[in-house]
């Protein structure tokens, strides 16, 4: 082991969110004490604060960050002086989703827009630093004479679809936030989030699962859902069986659902009219509908009933409605400006969400040759006691379909304990790499730069041999190998064939 991580006493893994962001962390001399700091605003999770900033007037700093940035309570006695034809100054606009800028999967005109003083590079690191202050203090607190930049080791949670440049980019962004001084430094590493999701549920959850059993990770967060299926090996080792599959199926398009939805009742553009002028009352309004009605909808009471009161949650919708036609408004006010949703209206916002998760699972199954001995369901969106019921009910021959405690935290929390002890085997992936060097096995593991000579191999005698320069800036991507391998022996290493210990 390596003087740089013998003086390692803390580990801290971030899960930086397409619409939630948050953290966890231990100390090597209690492993299996895992902190998640949960100090966040109750709404949907506490575990996490949402992936949004909102700058000053003229950009140049973050004003408010997470939900203060988000959601803004509408103050009844002011909002009602407002009309149509006189509004409110407007703030500057809250930014998010800007995390989509690092995935080529998303069209450019799906990105969200963002102002013409900022690039998204820029919104990254301004977030980071936020969420980054934010872990400094807390470590602080529970170790006083920690030093930050030598004893503390970031693990660093990204999608499996982030390629090479992504990450490259990612890593950047964090130097920039002012996590580490030093730009080459080992103290970040990087793993996907299925894998520190698949090594939480091994480690946390009881699965009876043995040697040879497979089993699937389906992550259901905000904004995407991501799955991918493994074998157990011996000793907690795994092998992924099929490359990641995923959608933009998150929990945020129930919420979308319900948007459409008052816009159905109150006008279109009236909700458009809103989401400009109003855009973080709107998002209040949104978070009190997830709290009240999305996370505990079950599916079972169909007699449920809920009444939305527009002119307390939603204020500034009055001046707006004029818009609509008479007979419309007529119904509002007869209603005192309450709108009803039963559970036809709930199922119907959920519905067309959950099929799109089924037909995902549907895939991995189809594309695993082994036999599914259980499904782990992770993320914020896997509380969902009404996704649960229509997984368990569609995939009932799978004996296990388990979600653990506080499923939003298995990415952080399976992001510790990476940090404290690898234990992937090898993965399938789009690419390979391999390194043939005489270093220590714990540098090979954990990605620390180095210089090798690469090969690449079909059998036992024939080899190429590659040059390959230190490229620890772009995350220490040693060469790449090999496009769609699947077999281990595609790779030699020290001349052997075996598994490299770590695959980005």
């Amino acid at each position: 082991m390596s003087e740089e991580n013998d003086e390692i006493r803390v580990v801290v893994a971030i899960d930086f969110g397409t619409t939630y962001s948050g953290y966890a962390f231990a100390h090597k001399e209690e492993p299996d004490v895992i902190i998640v700091q949960d100090g966040w605003k109750e709404y949907e999770s506490h575990f996490k604060t949402p992936t949004v900033v909102r700058y000053n007037d003229n950009y140049s700093y973050i004003k408010l960050w997470g939900y203060p940035a988000l959601t803004e309570k509408p103050k009844l006695k002011k909002a009602r002086l407002f009309t149509s034809s006189k509004l409110p100054k407007s703030l500057p606009a809250t930014i998010e989703l800007f995390k989509l800028h690092l995935l080529k999967s998303i069209k450019e005109s799906e990105k969200p827009t963002l102002p013409r003083k900022l690039n998204y590079k820029n919104v990254i690191s301004d977030f980071m630093r936020k969420l980054g202050d934010d872990v400094k203090t807390c470590l602080k607190k529970a170790w006083q004479s920690l030093d930050l930049e030598r004893n503390v080791l970031y693990i660093l949670t990204v999608p499996a679809e982030f390629d090479d440049e992504a990450i490259a980019t990612f890593r950047e962004c964090v130097f920039n936030a002012g996590l580490l001084k030093d730009k080459d430094s080992n103290n970040i590493r990087i793993i996907t989030e299925p894998k520190a999701a698949a090594i939480h549920c091994l480690n946390l959850v009881e699965h009876n699962l043995t040697p040879g059993d497979s089993f699937m990770i389906v992550d259901c967060g905000g904004g995407t859902v991501d799955l991918t299926t493994c074998e157990l090996l011996k000793d907690k080792r795994l092998s992924e069986l099929t490359e990641r599959t995923g959608d933009c199926c998150g929990s945020s398009r129930i919420d979308e659902a319900f948007i459409e939805f008052i816009g159905e009742k109150v006008g279109k553009s009236v909700i458009e009219s809103i989401r400009k002028n109003h855009y973080n009352q709107l998002q209040y309004f949104v978070q009190e509908f997830c709290k009240q009605v999305k996370i505990p909808f079950t599916g079972n009471d169909k007699d449920v009933q809920h009444f939305i009161e527009l002119d307390v949650l939603l204020p500034q919708i009055k001046d707006y409605v004029k818009e609509i036609n008479e007979k419309e408004r007529e119904i509002l006010v007869k209603s005192e400006w309450q709108i009803e949703i039963n559970f036809t209206d709930i199922k119907n916002m959920f519905d067309p969400v959950i099929d799109k998760i089924l037909s995902l699972i549907r895939g991995q199954l189809d594309k695993s040759e082994k036999k599914c001995s259980a499904i782990f369901l992770v993320g914020g969106f896997s509380e969902s006691k009404y996704l649960q019921y229509r997984i368990r009910r569609e995939f009932c021959k799978i004996p296990n379909i388990s979600v653990p405690p506080h499923p939003t935290t298995s990415v952080v929390k399976g992001g510790v304990l990476y940090g404290l002890e690898e234990i992937i085997k090898d993965r399938v992936l789009k690419r390979t790499y391999g390194i043939e060097t005489e270093i220590d096995p714990y540098m090979r593991r954990n990605d620390i730069p180095i210089s090798p000579t690469l090969f690449i191999s079909s059998d036992d005698t024939t080899a190429s041999r590659f040059s390959c320069k230190d490229d620890s800036a772009s995350l220490m991507r040693p060469a790449l190998l090999s496009q769609n391998s699947k077999k281990s022996q595609d790779v030699l290493l020290n001349k052997h064939k075996i598994i490299l210990g770590d695959f980005i």
